[in-house]
């Protein structure tokens, strides 16, 4: 048995973003503890800010954050960043990178991460789709709920930009429309019950 797959209890919430991503980013940071036992996995679609994130983001969680790496093992009470120009996927506990599969037009990287997680991971799975133009994660979140997991939308009044919301709440699969401040109460919630 590898060695991290007996760990892989503890919930995923990626959370994926775009324009205006940044301010659901911090707001949800700033309102989750340091200690809850879940990863988050920032997911952001924007080509250039995605590789600033985990210089940005420390100062407004207590959580280590980190860029992501080919075969960083995910562990719990950190913030992960998908690197700029990388589609991302998960295998066996770990991070893995590869050349972005649709290098022009808007990105799928959020789908992709998705759509990786509902195939080998086995623990609780939380999708948040915030801020952002175009509709990527739209197209994994019917395939998150079939294997048990919880997908939840920023409220598009409180998204810089709600493409990305609306397009998700437009599936038919959304949980919860949420603010950034009421989605880190909800994963909380949700962590807790987990235990």
């Amino acid at each position: 048995m590898h060695p991290t797959r007996a760990a892989q209890s503890f919930p995923i919430v990626c959370v994926g973003g775009s324009a205006g991503g940044l301010d659901a980013y911090t707001r949800l940071l700033q309102h989750l503890p340091a200690d809850m036992g879940v990863a988050i996995v920032i997911v952001n679609h924007l080509r250039i800010v995605a590789t600033q994130l985990h210089e940005i983001l420390p100062r407004f969680t207590k959580m280590p954050v980190e860029l992501i790496k080919e075969g960083l093992i995910i562990r719990p009470n950190r913030v992960f960043i998908i690197p700029a120009q990388r589609d991302l996927h998960m295998f066996d506990g770990e991070f893995r990178l590869r050349p972005i599969s649709k290098p022009r037009g808007w990105p799928d990287v959020i789908t992709v991460f998705l759509r990786s997680l509902t195939r080998h991971w086995d623990g609780k799975l939380i999708a948040v789709i915030v801020s952002g133009y175009d509709g990527d994660g739209a197209a994994a979140l019917c395939g998150i709920k079939d294997v048990g997991g919880i997908t939840i939308a920023q409220k598009p009044d409180t998204a810089k930009q709600p493409d990305m919301p609306e397009s998700a709440m437009a599936t038919g699969c959304i949980d919860y429309v949420l603010s950034p401040e009421e989605i880190a109460a909800e994963i909380v919630r949700i962590a807790f019950a987990s235990t």
